[in-house]
């Protein structure tokens, strides 16, 4: 349990200073960065999070996938509460680094609902509703590699803050958001980051199981039914 949670606070911060950074060093540097190079820099900072820890930790690295995951039994109830207090403090230290390295910016790369609040409600809860479909649906592809699951995410998060991200912010992630906000004081619209991506992420877990999901064949009254094959679902989470 100590190196999971070891994994999710360096794993939340690796991810947080990486993607709020890139846009903090865009407004900084007056766009050079610009916002496709932001939304990409989410995508490759997730693909590598994924890749150097989803082995030891599950890779969730966001609140809302360690709750969907739980919903879908994937995570022990006790470790629920422990990641998420993990994921928070490794978001907060990335902004706290930030705001050390940049004392000038003003919102640390905080999300903010540009398209007005409700608008980007709905988008949150789509934007992650997408995000869960595609863990739970590579998770499933029997062999699935953790290269291919960081690939399959990474680019989702991408192209979801590519189109996205100038209406919304494009977070999907409760701690990405939760940090910025904490560390610049700007908390009134920190509800929607909070509440949309879980809601979205336990939408896409419903859907996964009533729709997507094979159902497995009913074992033979005659022949034994085989051993279900051990999977680590969570760690390609």
């Amino acid at each position: 349990m100590k190196q999971r949670i070891a994994n999710e606070v360096i794993g939340t911060f690796v991810l947080c200073f990486g993607g709020t950074g890139a846009i903090v060093v865009n407004n900084v540097s007056g766009g050079a960065i610009t916002h496709p190079g932001v939304a990409l820099t989410f995508g490759l900072v997730v693909a590598a999070a994924i890749l150097a820890f989803g082995a030891t930790s599950g890779a969730h690295f966001n609140p809302a996938v360690t709750v969907a995951l739980w919903l879908d039994a994937k995570v022990a109830g006790r470790s629920v509460l422990p990641q998420i207090v993990a994921q928070c403090c490794g978001a907060i230290a990335a902004s706290l680094l930030l705001r050390a390295l940049f004392p000038a910016a003003t919102t640390l790369g905080q999300t903010m609902p540009v398209a007005g609040v409700w608008q980007s409600f709905v988008l949150e809860v789509t934007l992650t509703f997408i995000l869960l479909l595609t863990i739970l649906r590579v998770a499933a592809v029997p062999g699935a590699s953790s290269l291919v699951t960081a690939i399959a995410v990474g680019a989702v998060v991408a192209l979801e803050a590519m189109f996205a991200g100038p209406m919304c912010g494009a977070s999907m992630n409760p701690a990405r958001s939760l940090g910025p906000a904490v560390v610049s004081g700007q908390l009134e619209s920190l509800w929607i980051y909070l509440s949309a991506p879980p809601l979205g992420a336990a939408a896409g877990v419903l859907i996964d199981r009533l729709f997507l999901r094979e159902v497995p064949p009913a074992p033979s009254a005659i022949e034994p039914a085989p051993s279900p094959a051990v999977r680590p679902l969570e760690s390609l989470a």
